[in-house]
């Protein structure tokens, strides 16, 4: 499995594809295997760029708290070591905070920049969510993590429809998540904590898309309003009857919006 050493930590990356490469970042509680129902879709016409954070996946776990500008700095490794100039970032939800964050501090290495259920800054409500999932981390149980987590991701809908397969993913959280994941995962969320660039948005100028849902609770569209306002010349999208999760939701939509955008972009579109 691909390893790159970046700042003296492994970090597991995947590449799939050809054309102009394209970066996907994962939610906090995702990694590179959380996208292999879109690999397909993502790498028909672009490189398709998978990675995971330090504490999450494949990558080496941290022995210290940290900001999302440690993940700035490993993705920008990243494309050092694969000698890639310029990418197409998207980013889930905390990835999408971290795509921001790397659009400020390294702009000249993106072409547009795609953000999904985003914030960008970390506010009370979004702080006392994150104590009770450090809360349910901290007892290491997968049910109890789970009730205290997924309730808030999905929309009432999909959550009501979906019952059996989440009753098993609650099953899979018992299985698979060690003290060590939950370790991780602590450390990821404090990394959140200190957000706060919405002053900072005007300094994006690369080409930019942002992407909204109906029923998102936990980061509500008046979030993303916010970053759409900021960002001159950005684009917006709302997803219909999805929350937080809306890649999973909607995942025809979500594909459709990112692809469409990326290969549109640049594209000298006279109207009137």
């Amino acid at each position: 499995m691909p390893k790159t050493l970046i700042s003296g930590k492994n970090i597991y990356y995947e590449v799939y594809g050809e054309g102009e490469p394209l970066v996907l970042l994962n939610g906090i509680m995702m990694s590179t295997l959380s996208w292999k129902a879109f690999i397909n879709a993502f790498s028909k016409n672009n490189k398709l760029i998978l990675i995971d954070f330090i504490d999450q996946g494949q990558s080496d776990k941290s022995e210290k708290l940290y900001t999302h500008d440690l993940h700035v700095e490993t993705i920008k490794g990243l494309l050092d070591y694969l000698h890639i100039k310029k990418v197409h970032l998207a980013g889930v939800s905390y990835g999408a905070a971290v795509a921001m964050k790397f659009a400020l501090s390294h702009q000249n290495r993106l072409l547009t920049l795609s953000l999904a259920n985003a914030t960008s800054y970390t506010t009370y409500m979004l702080k006392d969510i994150g104590q009770s999932w450090i809360n349910a981390s901290k007892t290491y149980d997968g049910a109890t993590f789970f009730k205290a987590t997924i309730p808030t991701i999905y929309s009432v809908k999909f959550y009501e429809k979906n019952i059996e397969w989440l009753r098993n993913r609650e099953k899979l959280f018992s299985q698979v998540f060690t003290k060590e994941w939950y370790d991780g995962f602590i450390r990821l969320v404090k990394s959140a904590e200190s957000l706060n660039i919405t002053d900072e948005l005007y300094k994006i100028k690369v080409p930019t898309m942002i992407i909204g849902s109906e029923y998102d609770l936990v980061t509500p569209i008046d979030y993303q309003q916010e970053i759409y306002n900021g960002i001159e010349n950005s684009r917006f999208t709302i997803i219909k009857d999805a929350g937080h999760a809306s890649m999973y939701e909607k995942p025809h939509e979500f594909i459709s919006i990112i692809t469409g955008f990326i290969s549109t972009y640049n594209e000298k579109l006279k109207i009137l």
